[in-house]
């Protein structure tokens, strides 16, 4: 009797262990097929096509501060950041050897004046002679020679001066124009060579984009048109117009560069990449392009997917062909139809044939 009451409490115990199971098998199940709420987007389509490339923000005036002369730097009277004006004085370099020169030609030249004034005296006076034919034409023609030859160098010796004094110039480096100082590349005590760069002064404010378009698209670009720039760091957008287009890409590799001008924005800085975006409103084309929002699309290794809604309200995933980027859409080429709508942004978890409902 004990062995059947001990049966008869097993099978009990087991029976509500399975109906246990299959409650929670069920609650589970209905967790699972809970329909995630989705928000849809619809295919847009533009007619017009666009250039797109690449660019860097640089500034409309960009001096390189170098010089003509070898010597010693001196001095900085700036550092990178510092804020400058027109004719600063920005950097000194030692400049002895120019002063010597300087004084050499200064007393050449005092020694010529003198010898000028006796010359010009003996010439007045042998001129006077000649005229009352007391002198000879050779005498008056030796002394006309040697009082031009006096002030020839005197002239030389003035010149020698200038040139003292224009090298001069280049040993206190002051700036073309206002801005800021953005790069310096010597230390005090370094020795300046002709041409080498020391800063590199920049014009505040006034910026431009300076990109390359192959040499399929150049033909469809002029100057005027306008352009949309995306700053890949900020993510910030803005427009400009192209101010100049280049014509030749001999020293270029094939690409055309182009100038885009912008307005003047304090968020920007010289060297900031920048996406290029050219509508050509007239370009024909065969059909209108699909674009989509980049942030719909799916990335997987090397596959681009998107997740379209099935009659059944089911998730369902399209590996998609993309082309060019526009600003925050992309062009599908292919795996998505102009009238199919796509799933924009989920509430979960997405995943192939998951239930979804539609906000």
């Amino acid at each position: 009797m004990n062995f059947k009451i001990n049966q008869i409490a097993v099978l009990l115990v087991l029976g509500g262990v399975i109906v246990a199971c299959s409650g929670n098998e069920k609650e589970n199940q209905s967790i699972k097929e809970a329909a995630v709420p989705v928000t849809v987007g619809s295919v847009s389509t533009q007619a017009t096509n666009y250039i797109t490339t690449s660019g860097q923000v640089t500034s409309k005036e960009t001096a390189v501060i170098s010089t003509r002369v070898m010597g010693f730097v001196t001095g900085f009277k700036v550092k990178v950041g510092d804020k400058v004006k027109k004719g600063q004085l920005l950097v000194t370099i030692s400049n002895g050897d120019i002063l010597a020169k300087r004084a050499q030609a200064q007393a050449m030249i005092t020694e010529a004046e003198t010898a000028l004034k006796d010359a010009k005296k003996d010439y007045e006076r042998y001129e006077e002679l000649y005229k009352q034919k007391s002198a000879s034409a050779k005498e008056f023609e030796n002394i006309t020679l040697h009082y031009n030859s006096v002030k020839v160098k005197v002239e030389a010796a003035h010149q020698m001066k200038n040139e003292a004094d224009a090298m001069l110039i280049y040993t206190n480096l002051t700036t073309p124009f206002s801005g800021v100082v953005t790069q310096r590349n010597l230390d005090e005590g370094s020795l300046a060579n002709p041409g080498m760069p020391i800063l590199m002064v920049e014009q505040v404010g006034s910026y431009e984009v300076r990109a390359s378009v192959s040499e399929a698209d150049i033909a469809s670009i002029k100057t005027g048109m306008v352009a949309e720039l995306e700053v890949k760091s900020t993510g910030k957008r803005y427009s400009g117009k192209i101010a100049e287009v280049s014509t030749s890409s001999q020293y270029s590799g094939g690409q055309y560069f182009i100038k885009i001008s912008l307005p003047s924005q304090q968020e920007l800085f010289s060297g900031m990449y920048v996406n290029v975006a050219i509508p050509i409103a007239n370009a024909k084309t065969n059909e209108n392009n699909i674009l989509i929002p980049a942030s719909a699309l799916i990335y997987k290794d090397q596959l681009v997917g998107i997740y379209t809604i099935s009659e059944s309200n089911k998730a369902l995933l399209h590996w998609l062909k993309i082309g060019k980027s526009t600003g925050d859409k992309v062009e599908v080429l292919s795996g998505l139809n102009a009238d199919e709508k796509f799933i924009l942004q989920s509430e979960g978890r997405l995943y192939n044939g998951a239930s979804v409902s539609v906000k």
